[in-house]
Parts: structure tokens; sequence; C-alpha cells
């Protein structure tokens, strides 16, 4: 007996091979009907057999291409159509828009074979792609995701491009960006003043200038790179002192996991990370003795570095390289440069060549950072790769815009019961982050056809996703809600998301800094909180920033609050190296800041605990970049478990306060010095102060446990990039009886807090509007 089935099937099922793959599994079970993309995915008519039909519908889901991800599917029965052949249709654009972008995708393996096969019409051609693999998000404009909604569209197939593109027999049926020599982009190679250099092969001169010590500024998927050999010290601080880029760790590229292996040490986890087809940049451990220049990641006992993803970059490795630094190529605090102009513009006084292309960017997309904790990946930083790709949440929600925060900013659209993350977008410091940032919004409305209901935003006034969403509110667009976000409770949300948890949790939020409900600034945290509200149960002991963000730049600055808010002004008495090489004229104008309370705001940070501690035990007294300070202490950590010091729980009895305690390091910072001046080795301190945060925020934990009754533990916050200082407390809560969670799909950083951000106001927008829109409009307009 025949029947036709209609069925309709949401998720990212455009731009992976998701037709052709239909239309030859409906070829296989003799089903007659069409497939088409629409706006909402794809929907398919089949008609035959009833038990072919029954295998049709199961080997979809049981056999979909790798790259496709089918959310919901759903079919009904209808009349049936008299006809004779199964066909690929035309893409239907409906009035909601639904379809899921895939992220860029590295080149397959297919297509690499195809690429170093002289006799094929692809040899050696840098663009070459097919269904299964090269660019999407950084190429599209609009859905549905066909070629005139890509950047590709400027580009007409050749004959033989056009066969392919039509046969749904074959692997580049319907690859929007398929092109050949004849017909598609092309690569140039130019001075740094952007004149074209007469190169019959571009790439291979370029491998000739990296050889020789040159930067070079090489156009990707979704930006410019700074490439130099990662093996010449004298090209990789040129590159430094150009970029003004001290000691922040730099990228590398190697061809394969082999060449890798000779300079960091890969686990089996880490090799399978490598090479998936998201090609992150990996966080690994050195090898001593290795060739790359020590300047690439200066007192760092990491490297990063990633597999080649684009055919362009295997083309490049192909000489002998063992690495190729590839950074970010942009100027200090400012976004990834993407266009031509652009990169000779703000490029030209730090590349000496450009190696470009003539296929544009639409959206910049930096390259992804991740690492292996406990044997499974986790996101440090989620863009390339991984950006657009959703998070799906266990109940449908508002339509909500988060702004984010300042530092690491990404942006979260919330529809239904789908969460868009964006791309990393960077530290909304300067007008042209900012603009990026605009930009982002605008496309991923645009592509997801999202229309935001309700606003978040972060509650520190003076940052720039906060201005935005003061700008959308100052427009008085029709019934859009505001929602104030407070940003820790954003980071335990964000997790609680991830991992698709309700109800009740303890939240343990530690990071640099975050705006209080008291206007202080926090970042040692522990709240009781749900995906609504919060309370703030317990946190570290508040101490001055003296200086404020010079606080931050400037460890030293934490270590002399510290010492002062543990000895007074008896510190300067304490025989140790660090109160020797003050500055006493300096460091007077800190004190007296502290005391007077100028410039010097409160903080419960860990972040800047973890500071103070580095500088005093001699470790960094100042920073090149962010979370500097911390990084190197845990970098020099014995592998000696002696224990931990001593720190006080302190009840607060202050009716105006409503957290129960709050833990205090003033022993902790005691026993330190005693240590300095018995002559313990560094490296011993700083294991004994991570075990003694481990064990305060597990007795901590147990407390609470006891008078909440809850058993569920929630990590997030910038400090748990710190590895030993998750796996550790991860461990003991567990031996206790925790239920842990922490971040893998989602940063943990505050690249991660859009994501909070957009559940909490849309649970809020849900439970009570008009109170929500009343409180949020009287806040934003007071800042």
């Amino acid at each position: 007996m025949n029947t036709r089935e209609r069925i309709e099937i949401s998720g990212i099922v455009q731009g992976v091979g998701f037709r052709p793959f239909i239309y030859q599994l409906a070829k296989r079970n003799a089903l007659v009907g069409y497939v088409s993309n629409t706006s909402e995915g794809v929907v398919i008519e089949a008609q035959g057999d009833d038990a072919a039909l029954g295998r049709f519908l199961d080997e979809i889901e049981r056999e979909a291409p790798a790259l496709a991800r089918i959310t919901t599917l759903s079919h009904s029965n209808i009349p049936l159509v008299s006809e004779h052949d199964f066909v690929i249709r035309e893409s239907v654009v409906g009035a909601e828009r639904k379809a899921l972008i895939s992220p860029d995708v590295c080149a397959c393996v297919d297509c690499i074979r195809e690429l170093f096969d002289p006799s094929d019409r692809r040899y050696h051609y840098p663009f070459i792609n097919c269904t299964n693999c090269g660019p999407r998000y950084t190429i599209t404009t609009d859905i549905p995701y066909d070629r005139a909604n890509t950047t590709m569209r400027s580009f007409v197939m050749c004959d033989d491009c056009r066969r392919e593109y039509e046969d749904p027999t074959d692997r580049r049926f319907h690859a929007q960006p398929n092109a050949c020599w004849r017909c598609g982009p092309k690569v140039f190679l130019t001075n740094a003043a952007g004149k074209k250099l007469d190169e019959d092969d571009p790439i291979r001169a370029a491998i000739k200038l990296l050889r020789d010590g040159k930067i070079l500024a090489i156009k990707g998927l979704g930006g410019f790179h700074l490439a130099v050999d990662a093996t010449n010290d004298d090209a990789v601080k040129t590159l430094r002192s150009k970029k003004m880029r001290e000691e922040k760790p730099f990228a590398m590229m190697s061809p394969d996991v082999e060449s890798i292996e000779r300079f960091c040490l890969v686990s089996v986890e880490e090799r399978a990370l490598l090479e998936s087809p998201n090609r992150p940049i990996v966080l690994l451990r050195t090898k001593p003795g290795n060739r790359i220049s020590e300047r690439v990641a200066p007192r760092n006992k990491y490297f990063g570095v990633m597999l080649p993803y684009t055919p362009l970059h295997y083309l490049l490795l192909t000489g002998n390289s063992l690495a190729l630094v590839m950074t970010s190529a942009n100027p200090s605090d400012e976004p990834i440069v993407v266009e031509n102009n652009e990169a000779l513009r703000r490029l030209g006084g730090l590349a000496d060549f450009f190696l470009m292309h003539d296929r544009n960017i639409f959206v910049q997309n930096d390259d992804t950072v991740a690492r292996v904790v406990n044997d499974a990946p986790v996101m440090v930083r989620r863009s390339r790769g991984y950006a657009p790709e959703p998070i799906f949440l266990k109940e449908e929600l508002d339509s909500v815009l988060a702004c984010g925060p300042e530092l690491k900013n990404t942006v979260c659209l919330l529809k239904g019961n789908t969460a868009f993350l964006s791309q990393h977008i960077g530290d909304l410091k300067t007008a042209e982050t900012f603009a990026v940032y605009k930009k982002t919004i605008d496309h991923l409305k645009r592509i997801f056809d999202m229309a935001p209901r309700v606003v978040a935003y972060d509650l520190h006034p003076d940052y720039l996703s906060t201005r935005y969403a003061v700008e959308l509110q100052e427009q008085d667009c029709d019934g859009l809600q505001f929602v104030g976000v407070q940003h820790h409770h954003a980071h335990v949300v964000s997790c609680m998301a991830e991992n698709a948890i309700a109800g009740r949790v303890i939240g343990v939020s530690l990071d640099g800094t975050g705006y209080g409900d008291d206007g202080r600034i926090w970042g040692g945290e522990m709240l009781v909180a749900d995906l609504a509200t919060y309370r703030r149960a317990a946190h570290f002991e508040y101490v001055p920033m003296p200086g404020g963000d010079g606080a931050i730049r400037e460890p030293r600055r934490m270590a002399v609050s510290y010492l002062y808010h543990t000895f007074g002004r008896d510190f300067w008495k304490l025989d140790i190296d660090f109160v020797r090489r003050l500055d006493q004229k300096k460091t007077e104008v800190l004190v007296n800041m502290i005391n007077e309370e100028v410039n010097s705001v409160m903080t419960s940070s860990c972040g800047r605990l973890f500071d103070a501690v580095a500088a005093l035990v001699g470790v960094r007294d100042t920073i090149t970049y962010e979370g500097q300070a911390a990084c190197e202490l845990e970098g020099i950590m014995s592998d000696d478990d002696r224990g931990c010091y001593e720190y006080a729980v302190r009840d607060v009895h202050d009716e105006n306060l409503s957290q129960p305690f709050l833990l205090s390091f003033r022993g902790t910072i005691r026993a330190i010095v005693s240590d300095i001046r018995a002559g313990v080795d560094p490296a011993e301190i700083s294991r004994k102060f991570h075990m003694t945060i481990v064990d305060a925020l597990t007795s901590a934990c147990m407390r609470l446990r006891d008078e909440t009754g809850l058993e569920r533990a929630v990590l997030s916050g910038g400090v748990f990039q710190n590895v030993y200082l998750l796996s550790t407390l991860s461990r003991e809560l567990a031996k206790v009886g925790f239920e842990v969670y922490h971040h893998r799909a989602v940063p943990t950083n505050d690249g991660g807090v859009s994501l909070g951000q957009a559940v909490i106001a849309a649970r809020r927008a849900g439970s009570s509007r008009e109170s929500v829109l009343m409180n949020a409009a009287v806040n934003i307009r007071r800042m």
C-alpha cells in the first residue's frame, strides 16, 4: 500500500549535504516526491510503499551527514500525488526563519586528497571545498543558505563547476562555495604598500618569505593572521615588538600531529580535539628542549597549537615548517582584520607582506581556543568552527537579546529553546570593536529572524554593552523589556543552562571583576541561585583595590593591599623581598588611597587574591595581559601535596547584609609571609595556596548544604580556567557527596556570560513582565 508523508526537519540541515543525502536515500528506497530547503530547515514529501517509507524515516536520523544536526523531525500523512521521480526543488523562503547555519568546517579528507593530486583539476587550488567542508557562517549574508546569500555570489561558476553543483550524486551538489581555478577566488601577494608582486605562485613565494624571517599578514577564513616562522627567534621578537604584545602567548599552526609531538605532549583526547572538524587551537603541555622560540610563549608551560583548516593553510605548511606563529591580525585591543584594504591600512606597520584573496569575509570569526580537562574538551574561547551552533535548552523561553559583558564579549540571542551564542567579539574597549559588536548583533538577528522582546544587560554602568542597551531603551521600542543581570549570577546560570539543570543550586562564581549589587567589585562569590533569582550566601572578604583598574595591571598593588589589610602599617617591617623592592614613596601613595578611600574601590575578587600572592612570592609584579599573574602562579606549582594554609570563616552580624558568612584569607597571607621568610620554595607556596582555596570553598559549600539541603554545586567564572583548581575542587566536592557541574561547551570565563544573561532575563520577564519592565527602565535610566 502506498502512502505520502510530509516531513519537516529543523536544525543544521543546510550547507551540509543534507538534500543530496535525502535524494539518494529516497532513490534507494524507491520513493517519489521532493526535498527542498526552506527558511525553517528542510521539507520533504515522500511517497511509496509503507515499509520503504518506514525505512526512509529511520535512516534519515541514523545515517544523516556528519555535519548535520537534526533538532526536530515531524511527519504527517498527506494525500497521494501522481509523480514518477524524486527531485530536489529550489529553496523556498517562508515567513518565519528557523534554519540553522553551520559553523565553518575544516577541509575534508577528500578535498585534501584532490588538493595534492597532480591529475585533479583543482590541484593546489587554495579554495577547494565540497558539501562536507569549507566556509559557512563567515560567508553567509542571509538565509536560506544559497549561493546568492553568500559572498560567493560574485563568482560565476564555470561549466564544470556548474555540472557538479547541479548533480545530486556529486559530492559538490549545492556546495555553495564551489569553485575552481577557472571561476573562483584567487590568491595574490603584495608588499606592505599594497603593490601586487608578479609571482606565478604567490603561496610558494610566501613560504620563502616566511623562511627568510619575514612577517606575513595572511587572509584566512574569518580574518587575517600575522604569521612568522615559530622557530625563528628574531622573527618572533620582531613580531612581538611591532604588535606591542610583550608576553601574551602566540598561537601556532603545524602541518600535522606528528610535527606537534616534536614540541608538545599530546594525549589521545588532545589529538582527537586537534583533528576534529572544528580545528580549535588546543592548549598543550610543552616538551623541554624543543625548537620553538622561547618568545612564542614566555614563562608558560603550554603552547596553543592548531592544525591547518583551510586548503590555503595546507599549502603554506608544505614548506617543511615545524610550526608557524598564526596570531590574530589586529593592533592591540582592536578586532581581527577581515577586509583587504582595511588590512593594508591597519596592518601596514606590522606586516612586511600580505597574502590576500578576493573572497569577502562577511563575519569576523577568530580562532577557537580549547583544552582537555579530565579527558574531555573544555572551551576557553568559543568561536570559529563552533559559532553559531546553538546551545539547546530544556524549555521554551521568550525571545531575548543578551548584550554580554565588557571583556571577552559574546552576545546571545535566545529564541524558544535555542540559544545562539555568538562568536568571540573581544574586549569592548574601542570604537572599532564596538562597531563589530553591533554588526554581529544585526547579522544574527537577520539570519535567525530574531525580533527580541527582552534585552538583558550587565549591571555595570560603564560597559559599552550596557550602553548599547541604553541606546535601545532610549529608542522607546514598543514592548521591549530591559532586564539588568548581576554578573556572577549570569556566570552560574550559564553553567546551569549548558548542563540543562534547573532548580536551586550552590553556585561558586570566581573571577577578577564583576559589578555587585552594592556597587562594589565582586569576584569571590557563593550564591544560592536558580535560573531567575539568587541570594549572595557567602563571599571572599573585601579588600581595597588601590587605583581601581591600575590594581589589575599591577598585582603588586593588591599585594600591598593584602599586606596592609593583614598587618597594618607594620607590613613595612616584614623582612621579605617583596617589601624590600617596593618604592616607598609610591607605596605610601597607595596606602593613603586605602586609608582615605580615594580611588580605592572594595573588592571580593578571587582573581585579585591570586594576583596578590603571585606578587608576594616574586612571580609577577605587573602584567601585560589579563590573568597573567594567576596563570604563572599556577605554572610554577610543585607536585608535592603539603596541605593548606590557615583561613577563617567569619559570620556577618549586620542586619543590612543578606550573606551569612564570608571567607577571610588574612591567615593565609600571614602564613605565606612566614614561609617566604623561612625560604620556602615559591612552587611549594603556590601549591599550598591553591589547596587553601580548594579547602575553603569545599568547607563553605558543605556549610551551605547544611543550611539549604542543596547538593548540586555549579562552578563558573574566569578563575576556573585554572586547570588544577577546577579539577581538584571538582574532585573534593564529589568526595563529600556533591553533584558537581562545570563548563565544557561554553567558556567558563566572560565569554559565557551572555548565555546566562539571556536565560535569567527570559525567566524574569516570563514571571512578571510589567514589574520587570518598570524596574529595568528605572535602573537603566539612572546610568
